[in-house]
């Protein structure tokens, strides 16, 4: 009985039976007509319950899941159903998903042929890292009748990681290496200065840069000649994350050391495949994770392991400690992406002169955020007195965030001021940029 459940068509019908009772007080006729009812009402109820209660197993339900979720994207979990009597039937499928979700009413139909197999996919979009655990899978089977239904219940519990964007990483290093993707956001920049290798002497061949030709190859060869050169490899770039508590912040349900954790991903992978060198190093009151800038074949999974464990502190930055630990992990010049959140120019006077330090014995890049929500207050239209003082306020938050760019930029440090969402786009922007200007 504890399977058994009462369909609303039941409800439906039942009801209508009892109304005909009561008017067969004043109509007799009605009277007779409630008895036959109720009798073929009980006689299909019964088939009802045998069709479905026949057998021990009518349907059965497997659940597909990827090895990892990726934060902040849509990731696809796969159900397939099989049913196992003859006839057509309706499934009713209710998925026990993480409690991190807050779904409560998550609930799939189907229909089923005699004996039929059908897949049906949904997604979920985690907005946390950590392990998150699934339950079983319910199945509600209910006939053509559909005046009771069964519930058969399927053993299914399983845990699933949540790492860093996984799928971002994967998109953004095929547009970072993609030329023909130059207008989803990936710049393409002309070379500039002297950083690069010699690799081969090859053929001329037209549009080949003139300045490039190797006269004494070609008098050799009597054809044109000319040098060939590729960027200049295994140079080191450490993304450096600020975990205290002005990164908590939270745009489209994922805090911004979330965004900077995915970002962090992202430029790694795009780094190592540039063959340069890809390090970490996380920070608040103390030094979290500090991994050495290399490129081996197990390099990323390493980095991703570490920015699958971190998590944010409720204290302040230290950035003297960052600027200690930075001189005693990163030897030699190296281009340093610091995520970290300044909302007035006074939080950045605190930590400029360190800043400073950094910059002069690496190439410093320091990316902090819009504040979106502001932004759209800013620019709405002011209906009264209150909206035009609430949007004044937005405009002075907004025009502090350029200032503070400014400064950094009058002090030669490198700046991203970004969008949440468009984040990881504009660090390989950086990235791509100061290498081809030979800055790194």
């Amino acid at each position: 009985m504890r399977n058994f459940y009462l369909g609303s068509r039941f409800f439906y019908v039942f009801s209508a039976i009892i109304v005909s009772f009561v008017l067969g007080f004043e109509y007799y006729a009605l009277f007779v007509l409630a008895k036959v009812l109720l009798v073929v009402f009980g006689c299909f109820v019964g088939l009802d319950i045998f069709w479905l209660f026949q057998k021990k197993s009518i349907v059965s339900a497997q659940r597909k899941l990827p090895k990892v979720f990726s934060l902040s994207d849509d990731n696809k979990i796969t159900l397939e159903v099989q049913s196992f009597i003859d006839r057509n039937v309706d499934v009713e499928i209710v998925d026990e998903i993480p409690f991190q979700f807050q779904v409560r009413d998550l609930s799939l139909g189907m229909q089923l042929g005699s004996n039929e197999s059908r897949v049906m996919d949904y997604q979920l979009r985690p907005l946390e890292r950590g392990e998150y655990k699934f339950g079983n899978i319910n199945l509600f089977v209910s006939s053509i009748l559909k005046l009771v239904s069964r519930r058969v219940v399927i053993a299914a519990e399983e845990s699933i990681p949540v790492y860093p964007s996984i799928l971002q990483m994967k998109k953004y290093e095929m547009l970072a290496f993609n030329s023909i993707s130059l207008g989803q956001g990936i710049k393409k920049l002309r070379r500039i200065g002297s950083s690069y290798e010699f690799e081969q002497i090859k053929n001329y061949v037209p549009g080949d840069d003139y300045r490039s030709i190797n006269w004494k190859a070609s008098s050799r060869r009597a054809q044109l000649m000319v040098n060939q050169y590729e960027d200049e490899r295994s140079q080191s770039v450490y993304s450096i994350i600020d975990k205290s508590r002005n990164m908590r912040m939270p745009f489209e349900g994922l805090s911004l050391m979330d965004y900077a954790i995915n970002s962090a991903l992202v430029i790694s992978n795009v780094v190592l495949q540039k063959n340069d060198k890809a390090g970490l190093l996380t920070f608040s009151d103390k030094i979290g994770s500090a991994i050495k800038a290399d490129r081996k074949t197990n390099h990323l999974n390493k980095i991703l392991a570490a920015l699958y464990r971190e998590q944010p502190r409720d204290l302040e930055a230290r950035y003297e400690l960052l600027y200690h630990s930075a001189r005693k992990l990163i030897k030699g010049r190296s281009l340093l992406f610091l995520y970290t959140n300044f909302e007035s120019t006074f939080a950045l006077e605190r930590v400029l002169p360190i800043l400073r330090k950094i910059n002069r014995l690496h190439l410093l890049v320091v990316v902090f955020f819009t504040n979106t929500e502001i932004e759209k207050l800013a620019n709405e239209t002011a209906a009264d007195t209150e909206a035009v003082y609430h949007q004044t306020i937005a405009k002075k938050f907004l025009s502090e965030k350029r200032t503070i760019a400014r400064i950094l930029q009058q002090h030669k440090i490198q700046t991203i001021l970004t969008d949440p969402a468009d984040l990881s786009i504009n660090s390989i922007n950086k990235y791509l940029e100061l290498k081809a200007r030979g800055m790194i």
